[in-house]
């Protein structure tokens, strides 16, 4: 159980929620299987068995489950298609538009029972004393999709923004430009700038050294106007991850002697996931507040703020 990926929101520091309540409350939500008409569902699945929310040493975990009904257009086009043909040729003249409009819903209706399915699951981490909810997820449209379910299900969801005295783009461009990271954090060897006018000219590092002669040039692109949307970083040789303009972690790779560390006296599967939970969560818990102080620090979300707009 170790996330990819995290997007990041805050939640009230403690959040006055309590578990039995939240369970109860996503219940509402549960999921159930896409039936024979339905394009997608989503809901809440127990993330390893029992309950909707699994909870270790005060650290608790959902699972949003998605399955969607895999009908490609091509294939109900190709269908309108060959339909449409043959009652042209059996009226003499081809169907209107609304005809057409019709033939492709009763294709699709017919059609969509017999389509497969498929089945995704979003991991949630929630620490209800330090007031911090994280999604596993790889972009923050797939980070609303959960969000959203929670609104729906829960009587109160206080969630706000990460809010940071410097923006991601900012303190990234600082870290570049001076050629050093802040205290507790190395530059790896991946970075991408890109040009704020309309040709949005970008630059990128993959596998990279960072410093000395690429130095010079990241230094050069950033006199020209490019900043930094993307960061490889490192923090306290144990995290290592990619830091993105939106304030997205991504790429999330925890130390090897972590993982060790988390199957040793472990006996079985659910102990392993239990184990490797812990770890993860105790690890988040020193680097977000790393991660933020590198920021600026923290600072309070305006009042009536926008909801859509990205962490941090």
């Amino acid at each position: 159980m170790w996330f990819k990926n995290l997007q990041l929101y805050r939640l009230p520091a403690p959040w006055k929620m309590e578990l039995a309540a939240l369970v109860e409350q996503l219940a509402r939500g549960r999921f159930v299987p896409c039936g024979s008409q339905d394009p997608m569902t989503r809901g809440w699945v127990p993330p390893r068995g029992g309950e909707l929310v699994h909870s270790v040493g005060g650290q608790w975990l959902l699972m949003l489950a998605v399955e969607q009904r895999l009908l490609p257009s091509s294939v109900v086009n190709q269908e309108v298609q060959e339909r449409a043909e043959k009652i042209a040729l059996e009226q003499g003249y081809p169907p209107g538009r609304k005809a057409l409009r019709d033939l492709k819903d009763r294709v699709t209706e017919e059609l969509l029972p017999r389509a497969f399915t498929r089945r995704r699951k979003t991991p949630v981490w929630i620490d209800p004393v330090h007031g911090w909810l994280g999604v596993d997820a790889a972009s923050l449209q797939k980070a609303e999709e959960v969000l959203e379910h929670l609104r729906q299900c829960l009587d109160d969801f206080p969630l706000a923004l990460v809010q940071t005295q410097m923006s991601p783009t900012a303190a990234m461009a600082d870290w570049l430009a001076g050629g050093d990271a802040p205290a507790g954090f190395t530059v790896d060897r991946d970075c991408e700038l890109k040009a704020m006018d309309d040709e949005k000219a970008a630059v990128r590092y993959v596998r990279h050294p960072l410093g000395d002669e690429v130095g010079a040039e990241i230094k050069a692109h950033l006199t020209a106007g490019k900043l930094p949307t993307r960061l490889a970083l490192t923090w306290d040789d144990r995290i290592s991850f990619v830091l993105t303009e939106k304030g997205e972690i991504k790429r999330l790779a925890f130390l090897d002697v972590l993982q060790e560390n988390a199957e040793q006296g472990a006996e079985n599967a659910e102990e392993i996931f239990d184990a490797e939970f812990a770890m993860m969560t105790g690890e988040f818990a020193r680097f977000i507040p790393a991660l933020v102080e590198a920021l600026g620090g923290e600072r309070a979300a305006p009042e009536g703020g926008d909801q859509d707009d990205p962490p941090f």
